[in-house]
């Protein structure tokens, strides 16, 4: 019998999870012995962020995959980009191959000055996925020391599920993860090209059984406000309203900002943080 072009991939799949090491994927460590090389199918199907079922269909030459399936495998699989253009030559999706390298994300000045005349308002801008691109001193007094963190892992999501003191610092930290995670499901339909936004995914959902679940959910959620509730160790319970506006030129960036009720516990608990955080800094400034 002649192959099919859905067996020619499926045959592709099995052999490039089988020459991924899981440790170097991020898959956990075990003590079990393998039966097999490389990935089990579970486990591509995990990085992939798809269910075990529509992989293994899909190996088997069951099902045609999406664009969107054939980005995020790209990602879980570790394709260069000839292995790229391959996979979806395989796939019968010459039209929809995947862009090559995409330009970084550059902060709009106009973002940078509206971040220099908010000294006392926690404020970052955001980028496509959720990218932390730029902030200023009261959102790190607020947040964490953002230059601190990697710039490649400077993204708002990965924070929420990854780092400790940021989830206990969110009193209601379950409502705000799925609402930034219904955020970018919406993003993700727009661009479900986008390799990054695979990349994020499949190591949100190795790293974080909720994250796995919520994704799966598919809920989606485009709100530009709402009330965020926070525990910080320095100054305690802040109630603040959280707004975000979009770029008008459309580059994705969005300026997201904090605010207290003038005159509340909460803004005189902000102020003094704030300033705190500033004599800090100059401090440190003296020093140097």
């Amino acid at each position: 019998m002649k192959p099919t072009p859905d067996s020619h991939l499926g045959a592709f799949l099995r052999a490039r999870r089988a020459q991924l090491d899981p440790e170097e994927c991020g898959l956990p460590a075990t003590d079990s012995a393998r039966r097999v090389k490389g990935l089990r199918r579970e486990e591509v199907a995990t990085l992939a962020a798809i269910s075990v079922d529509y992989y293994t269909r899909l190996e088997q030459g069951r099902v045609r995959a999406s664009a969107a399936v054939l980005a995020t495998l790209a990602r879980a699989l570790r394709l260069d980009d000839d292995q790229q253009r391959y996979l979806y030559e395989l796939a019968g999706r010459t039209d929809e191959q995947p862009r090559r390298r995409r330009a970084p994300q550059r902060l709009r000045p106009a973002m940078r000055r509206l971040l220099d005349q908010l000294t006392h308002t926690p404020a970052l801008v955001l980028g496509k996925r959720l990218d932390i691109l730029a902030w200023n001193q009261a959102a790190a007094a607020l947040y964490t020391d953002f230059a601190a963190v990697p710039a490649d892992r400077r993204n708002y999501l990965r924070l929420l599920f990854t780092d400790t003191a940021i989830q206990e610092l969110h009193l209601d930290w379950e409502h705000d993860a799925r609402d930034a995670v219904a955020a970018l499901r919406l993003e993700a339909a727009a661009d479900a090209g986008d390799p990054e936004l695979a990349r994020l995914v499949g190591e949100l959902s190795v790293r974080n059984d909720d994250f796995r679940t919520w994704w799966a959910e598919h809920r989606v959620n485009s709100a530009a406000y709402g009330t965020k509730h926070y525990r910080h160790p320095l100054v305690g319970d802040l109630t603040l309203d959280c707004d975000t506006w979009a770029s008008p030129d459309g580059s994705g960036q969005r300026l997201m900002v904090l605010t207290a009720e003038p005159g509340s516990p909460s803004d005189d608990a902000l102020r003094i943080l704030v300033s705190w955080t500033t004599e800090e800094a100059d401090t440190e400034d003296l020093k140097r």
